[in-house]
């Protein structure tokens, strides 16, 4: 983890707009009409309809989606009893940290009471204003109180994520810790090191788990929490014992686990060594843990080590639970957050870490394997299919405990509505997906001998998407393969150096002189060319040994795109070939068009790129709605680049009619219905939204495709081969592996419906 600076952090929180988080309009408010509806008169509706059933404040409010973040500045992680203003900071970021993740808006309230009673009292009265609370950073033992009460006296869901988070979080990691040790949970003993919040409820947690409390030992700062002491409150006299056992270095001894939640350097080497066989260590004092994780370590070679903090291994981190517990919740309707929603949670995120760990989570933190094992026994923040796994399985554990008011019917159709709250819902490539399963077929991935192709290629193969051939080295591919934990079951292996079917090299040699006679090519020239993994991929294609083909690029598109044009050839009726990007946004998809191939197009070549989005458009189930682009509007501009679109538009007009095109148009005028209707109230496109941009030349497209990736607009998928007439495509060398899945994806599809 790189280190964080004071000047760092300030800077970071003081830049342009001060904070983290601001509040941004979901509803139309550009005209009157738009305000009078937001406020007044139109406000009065909605209000009159939820005083007639206070249940249609989750239809009309935000409150389904809202939660509050409350806090008295009590006991700030690390930071102690630092006050209700000074822990504003802190609030702001764990709402941020509900956005981002789940999708969640949230306030944080930061309350200047330090009684427990008029606690209760203002958060009881500000209750109807969210769909759940978060109690943050409340000292015990009054937190204990004051959440309990809350629960009790609030129908919506309530948690003190310093008790609960922590416990969850640590309970999937101690599941999972005790499967690769090979251990019983009800066997195991267990020392808490701790009693303050999130001490006791992780250990009750654990209990619920199956530990048996006789096996727990449990010390605060004046040593084991013993019956016989008069100074325990009624938290820590549950987990108190009997046993003469005094010191935390005597409850060590012969323990299974640790669980630390108290202060620095408590434990030592020999502690752990004193600990039975295959121990488990959880040191969560932050920022720096009982023991660090370098002396547990070293301390035995047997142990599994996990820490609150993120530059180590297995770090128990609340954001991997809080976001989606509530995300659940809110969804259902559940009056609470009660025990089963919990283990629910517990077990969603024990279970994903032991699933194959996408590239995506890889990529983020610049890891090449991640996998279950000794090291990661939890998933990591990042990984997008927490909001998935978790949020479900506590919404189906609320309706199974009878306390969802709204329970969900259709599970498939909340899968995607979660997909769509981190923006790109993937239905579209999901849909493509299942097609290409139900006709598999082959598809050669030239550069088998790059992690990022081979990573695809396994996980295609997995996924039963269609039946990878990757070309390379074989025994450089295994390697790499075993470097990377990658299984190749279902991947094909060919070196095109070594020719495993007599004749195959000449064989394709033949064919391509052929094809390319009157371009200078003679048989040697070809044969040699077969050496090159991109033509003889292209060539497995040509001659039927495959089906499709996947070409990695590392310069600009149209230099390949000659070689593709005389090898495959261009469809019949067209002269030129283009390439597609599909661009996924909270606003919609758009597709746009020409991306890597024709870098000054005339109007001709217009013409076929728009010819060809169309047919691409609806390959994907969608009626296409194109504009034309340009710097000018209908014909506002005689200079050379403008008409150029606009004879292309005439030619369209006048040829394809059925083709619903229209333009030459600026970007503002094709994406606002409105706007353009308004102004030009005679284009053909009246009353629809454009969901496909034809651009001038490629330097527009390629550009503006790069310029809102980078943004973080949305997301992007292509470049998409459009135009040849076979389904050989071509990707930069460093694409993403989720990219070249989509690419190949399609690419498959593309076979099957030739």
């Amino acid at each position: 983890m790189s280190t964080i600076t004071k000047e760092m952090a300030l800077e970071y929180h003081e830049e342009g707009k001060p904070g983290k988080i601001e509040i941004v309009p979901t509803k139309p408010y550009s005209s009157q009409r738009d305000l009078a509806l937001a406020y007044s008169p139109g406000v009065a509706y909605p209000c009159l309809e939820i005083e007639k059933d206070p249940e249609d404040a989750y239809r009309y409010t935000n409150k389904g989606n809202l939660v509050g973040v409350v806090s008295n500045g009590t006991a700030v992680l690390g930071l102690g009893n630092i006050g209700a203003l000074a822990g504003k900071p802190v609030m702001e970021g764990k709402a941020l940290l509900f956005k981002i993740f789940a999708g969640l808006d949230a306030y944080d309230i930061e309350i200047n009471e330090q009684d427990p009673e008029k606690i209760i009292e203002i958060v009881k009265s500000i209750s109807p204003t969210f769909g759940g609370i978060n109690l943050e950073d409340i000292k015990a033992p009054e937190c204990f109180k004051i959440e309990e009460r809350l629960k009790r006296e609030c129908e919506i869901p309530i948690m003190h994520d310093d008790q609960h988070g922590t416990a969850i979080i640590s309970g999937a990691g101690l599941i999972n810790a005790l499967m690769i040790q090979k251990k019983k949970i009800e066997d195991i003993k267990l020392v808490v090191n701790g009693a303050g919040a999130a001490a006791i409820s992780c250990t009750k947690l654990y209990v619920s788990l199956g530990v048996k409390p006789e096996n727990v030992v449990m010390c605060d700062s004046k040593g084991v929490v013993r019956k016989d002491r008069a100074d325990l409150n009624s938290q820590k006299t549950i987990f108190a014992t009997t046993r003469d056992i005094h010191t935390l270095e005597e409850a060590m001894k012969d323990a299974d686990v640790f669980l630390g939640l108290s202060v620095a350097g408590v434990v030592t080497k020999e502690m752990v060594q004193s600990m039975a066989p295959r121990p488990i260590v959880f040191a969560l004092a932050n920022p720096e843990p009982e023991i660090t994780y370098e002396d547990a370590i070293e301390s035995r070679p047997d142990v599994i080590v996990a820490t609150g903090r993120s530059d180590y291994p297995n770090q128990i981190n609340n954001v991997i639970g809080f976001p989606y517990i509530f995300r659940g919740a809110l969804d259902c309707g559940a009056t609470g957050i009660n025990e089963e929603m919990k283990i629910a949670a517990v077990y969603a995120i024990a279970d994903l870490a032991r699933l194959p760990v996408p590239a995506v989570v890889d990529e983020a933190y610049g890891r090449n394997n991640i996998k279950f094992g000794r090291d990661y026994i939890l998933p990591k923040p990042l990984d997008p299919r927490l909001l998935t796994s978790v949020a479900p399985a506590v919404a189906e554990a609320a309706a199974k405990t009878g306390i969802a008011k709204r329970p969900i019917k259709d599970w498939e159709a909340y899968q995607i509505r979660l997909r769509k709250l981190m923006g790109d819902d993937g239905k579209m490539m999901r849909r493509l997906a299942d097609l290409a399963k139900e006709d598999c077929k082959r598809v050669v991935i030239c550069e088998g001998n790059m992690d990022n192709m081979l990573r695809a290629a396994t996980r295609l193969a997995h996924d039963g998407v269609c039946v990878p051939i990757v070309l390379g080295n074989e025994e450089m591919i295994e390697k790499r393969a075993t470097r990377l934990g990658l299984e190749m079951s279902g991947v094909t292996i060919i070196n095109p150096r070594h020719d495993r079917e007599e004749g195959t090299r000449e064989r394709y040699a033949r064919i391509l002189a052929k094809k390319k006679s009157r371009d200078g090519f003679t048989f040697d020239l070809a044969l040699e060319k077969m050496y090159d993994r991109s033509y003889f991929g292209m060539m497995m294609v040509e001659s039927g040994d495959a089906d499709a083909c996947l070409v990695a690029t590392y310069s600009a598109g149209e230099n390949i795109a000659e070689d593709l044009a005389s090898v495959i050839g261009i469809q019949e009726g067209f002269d030129h070939f283009a390439t597609m990007h599909i661009l996924n946004t909270r606003k919609g998809t758009y597709f746009i068009a020409d991306t890597a191939v024709n870098p000054d197009a005339d109007s001709s070549a217009l013409v076929d790129i728009a010819r060809l989005s169309d047919q691409a458009v609806r390959f994907f189930a969608v009626e296409p709605v194109m504009a034309m682009l340009s710097y000018s509007n209908f014909g506002s501009s005689k200079k050379k680049e403008a008409t150029t679109v606009s004879n292309a538009v005439a030619t369209l007009h006048e040829k394809y009619p059925e083709i619903m095109v229209d333009g030459e148009m600026q970007v503002d005028f094709a994406l606002s219905t409105r706007r353009r209707d308004e102004r030009y109230p005679f284009n053909k496109l009246k009353g629809q939204k454009v969901n496909t941009l034809i651009f001038p030349n490629l330097t527009a497209a390629n550009t503006t495709g790069k310029i809102l990736l980078s943004m973080g607009i949305g997301s992007i998928i292509g470049p998409i081969q459009i135009g040849l007439k076979k389904p050989v495509y071509f990707i930069n060398g460093n694409a993403k592996e989720s990219e070249i899945y989509d690419i190949v994806t399609i690419a498959s599809v593309e076979a099957s419906v030739k």
